[in-house]
Order: C-alpha cells, then structure tokens, then sequence
C-alpha cells in the first residue's frame, strides 16, 4: 500500500523526518518497504502561467508559448497540444533535471534551437517530471497555484511503500 506524507499530515500533525517516521510504522506493524521522494530534482522548475500561444513560424504542430514565472517572462517551443492561454504548469529552467519524454532517461535541460526558434526552458509533461507515464500533453496545474513558487514545494510529497502484514488488517482501512 503506498501512503503520501501530505495525505498523512492532513489528519496527524507529523513533525518527524520521513526516515524516521518510516522507522517508528515499521516498529508499530507496517513495514515500510521504500520511501520515494517526489521532486527531490525539480530544483530548477517553477509554477508558470502560460500568457500567450502563438503558431510557430516554421512548423505546423508546433507553437510558441509565453509563460510568466513572476520575475519574468520566457517564449518556449512546446508541442503539446493542450497548451493554453490561462494554465499555470510546470516550468523547467534550463539547466533542470528531466525524464527524457521520448528515451525515458535522465538529462539535463539545455537551450535549443528548434526549427529556427531558441527555447531555453520547457513546459512539463507528467512523464518529464517522472510523476506518470503521459507524455503527450503539459501537465496543467491547479488555478490557484502561486506563480514563481518552486514545484517542489508545490508538488513534491514523500510516498511510504508499506508492507501490511496478515496480522494487521486493521491498517488496511
């Protein structure tokens, strides 16, 4: 059974690091088997709203999205086809720590130039995040998501991968 810390601490008042929380619900009959942090690499990538989409001038499916992330505002290339103005997603500097959406591996981000046009940053998939497998749209974000804010402080929780024991029924409710 996986459980989010954030889900936990709605109902407990949690002040323990999660590796020694995962030690005392091991002590108390829920092995935990794995702790996976989610956004410990998002160091790089920030809640942005996207305030423009253009045609891009040199491809057909590709657009040009202006996003504005508080302090600035930056024009990216995105395929996505759900890109709109209004959203707040995802926004990866360059320099962020990605999922490769096509080869599934770890990079780097860098700036490019993609049929002609610089993009130096990236609106997220799920996928470029490593939240889930979708890859072909942005992941959008919440209205009420706070530009500028970090994504980890945003998004990032912390999953215990419990192990619940026959002699413990109780905790699967």
């Amino acid at each position: 059974m996986k459980v989010s810390l954030k889900w936990l601490r709605d109902y407990v008042d949690i002040i323990l690091p999660p590796k020694e929380l995962a030690e005392r619900l091991t002590m108390a009959g829920m092995e935990v088997k794995a702790i996976h942090t989610i956004g410990d690499t998002w160091d790089k990538m920030v809640i942005g709203e996207v305030v423009a989409v253009n045609p891009h001038p040199n491809a057909d499916r590709l657009k040009l999205a202006t996003v504005e992330l508080g302090t600035e505002q930056i024009t990216v290339v995105c395929g996505a086809p759900n890109v709109r103005v209004g959203q707040k997603v995802p926004f990866a500097h360059v320099g962020a720590r990605l999922i490769n959406g096509h080869t599934g591996e770890a990079m780097s981000l860098k700036p490019a130039k993609i049929r002609g046009v610089v993009s130096a940053g990236m609106i997220c998939s799920e996928k470029e995040l490593g939240i889930s497998e979708n890859h072909e749209e942005i992941l959008v974000l919440p209205p009420d998501a706070t530009i500028g804010m970090a994504l980890s402080a945003y998004q990032g929780d912390v999953i215990f991968d419990l192990d619940i024991t026959p002699n413990r029924p109780d905790c699967l409710s």
